[in-house]
């Protein structure tokens, strides 16, 4: 039985527990359930802190979890990402007090403080910079003014906490996380013989992810226009052309990209298109 590690709450838990319902597995009704079995897909969820998820997947003690790409660096275990999953995005980056550092190389001998050290040391170390890591659990932002440390790292959304506490963004992103899925890498890394297991949940994943960014178009148009059509809607592989009654027409069937359908239903339109229809994907393998 393929043992999945799945975050039991913040902004991972709920998007991770509905991708794998879209994905054809049973979850959790009630969320103090913190192990639940889907006997028809021989899987068995644990839910766990999603700090926690890539330390139970490096050891072995499950076979594989779905985690922030930030806490499996962070985590510096023996796991590896297999597939990024489309949610949960952030991004990582180094702020300090207005005007006081422009670059990361500034950085050199200053204290750093942050809730991620274990990602921020190997960041540091990789560019070859000497700098003091202070561990924080939160409130990273308070740290300077409480002079604790000298600048933070941190996940930074829309920077409005930073700019209140008078700090401002400097130097590239560290990393741009989002949620993934991982397993074990090194002696033993794929557990217990469920490597096909494992192959089954990642395309039942990758098909959720293609039916959320596409959707089907249907359209009628005429014979002479069809190259023209179909250099719009190219799809995967090609679309699907059917004749219909009316020998002139033929029926066009193509995946088009979610966020651009309306464009290419106008564009189609001012071609020559006529019963432009579109259904949504529910779920594909691709």
């Amino acid at each position: 039985m393929l043992r999945v590690a799945v975050p039991n709450k913040g902004s991972l838990s709920e998007a991770a527990s509905e991708m794998l319902s879209e994905a054809g597995y049973r979850q959790r009704r009630d969320t103090r359930e913190l192990v639940m079995v889907d006997p028809d897909n021989d899987i068995e969820f644990f839910f766990l802190r999603p700090r926690d998820i890539a330390v139970y997947v490096g050891q072995g003690t499950l076979d594989v979890g779905i985690t922030g790409r930030d806490l499996l660096l962070d985590a510096e275990v023996e796991a590896e990402e297999l597939l990024p999953l489309g949610f949960a995005a952030s991004t990582f980056r180094f702020a300090g007090p207005v005007g006081d550092f422009s670059k990361v190389e500034e950085l050199e001998g200053k204290r750093l403080a942050t809730s991620y050290d274990g990602l921020l040391r190997g960041y540091l170390a990789g560019r070859g910079i000497h700098a003091k890591v202070v561990r924080l659990d939160g409130a990273v932002e308070s740290s300077v003014r409480l002079g604790v440390a000298d600048a933070i790292a941190d996940v930074v959304e829309t920077g409005s906490t930073l700019k209140a506490a008078g700090m401002e963004i400097f130097g590239d992103p560290i990393l741009k996380s989002e949620a993934v899925l991982i397993r074990r890498t090194g002696k033993g890394g794929a557990a217990n013989g469920t490597v096909k297991e494992i192959d089954v949940l990642i395309r039942r994943l990758q098909g959720v992810l293609v039916a959320r960014q596409y959707v089907l178009m249907d359209y009628d148009i005429r014979k002479e226009l069809v190259e023209q059509a179909a250099a719009l809607t190219p799809g995967l592989e090609s679309p699907t052309v059917s004749p219909l009654r009316d020998s002139d027409w033929v029926a066009v069937r193509s995946m088009v990209p979610k966020k651009e359908t309306n464009r290419i239903m106008d564009e189609l339109y001012d071609l020559g298109a006529r019963a432009i229809l579109v259904s949504s994907i529910h779920a594909c393998r691709i």
